[in-house]
């Protein structure tokens, strides 16, 4: 069962190459790497489709809420991790579809993964399952961040913090958040200037740090309050910053991840 998800994904994974050749949108830089092809020397691997996942428990641990599953079929081993559900090491389990990473790094459990897909949960009316918008830990399961409310995307729902009153930069390129979604289409792959206070940082998921802004202007039934910001640099909560990045709309990063708009490759300055 596991081989022939692998070579699924495999040939999935070559139809989306041969097809993004030809795919035109505003979604990140043509002459680069897309998000979804992250490549595997960097220690992640961006979220593959695959089919339902069943075998035997050979192992299992729980942490944080959480259940990581070493699932045994046909003398091949993969480790799944799902939302905390009771098992038992010889028990069959089928487990919903999932996403895969590559040397992947539990930070609770203080253990790197060669291998390990992320799960909803088990496809059985019993303990695990759970809906599309399952929680995992920030900073353990890239998952684990659901969309916001606001349909801005991949991030742990970010309330508005209506203290924050930041004077807008200046200078060529310079917008407030509200201006950056107003504006977004015509903004597209071109550099932006955003001066925000930090609300909340995700620290080393995919590779980057993610970093969400807030100037005070925006609104929170439309949502266009609160921008995201990919960056090396890493701001601490609080802080008001200057950040200068690229910006893209659309960005999709799998598993139903999705920007509207977000600002990537960013410098940040105090």
């Amino acid at each position: 069962m596991i081989r022939r998800i692998l070579v699924i994904n495999f040939l999935k994974t070559l139809v989306l190459s041969f097809s993004v050749v030809a795919l035109i949108s505003c979604n990140g830089d043509s002459g680069k790497k897309s998000e979804n092809q992250v490549p595997a020397d960097t220690g992640t691997e961006v979220p593959v489709e695959m089919d339902s996942l069943s075998g035997k428990v050979a192992e299992s641990i729980d942490s944080a809420g959480y259940t990581y599953i070493l699932l045994e079929d046909k003398g091949e081993k993969v480790w799944v991790a799902v939302p905390e559900m009771q098992v038992s090491v010889g028990e069959e389990v089928v487990l919903k579809p999932g996403i895969e990473m590559v040397n992947f790094t539990s930070s609770t459990l203080n253990r790197t993964f060669e291998r390990v897909i992320l799960s909803p949960g088990s496809v059985s009316e019993r303990g695990g399952q759970v809906g599309k918008d399952m929680k995992m830990p920030p900073g353990d399961l890239p998952m684990g961040m659901i969309k916001a409310p606001t349909g801005n995307g991949m991030g742990v729902s970010t309330p508005i913090d209506d203290d924050v009153k930041v004077e807008k930069a200046t200078g060529q390129g310079a917008y407030t958040v509200a201006e950056i979604y107003e504006k977004k289409s015509g903004l597209c792959n071109n550099k932006v200037v955003v001066r925000g206070k930090v609300v909340k940082v995700l620290p080393k998921i995919l590779g980057k740090n993610w970093i969400h802004l807030q100037d005070g202007t925006g609104d929170e039934k439309k949502g266009d309050y609160d921008l995201v910001v990919t960056s090396q640099d890493m701001p601490s909560v609080g802080d008001v910053v200057t950040v200068s990045g690229t910006l893209y709309t659309d960005k999709d990063f799998g598993a139903g991840y999705r920007y509207t708009v977000i600002v990537e490759e960013a410098g940040i300055n105090m």
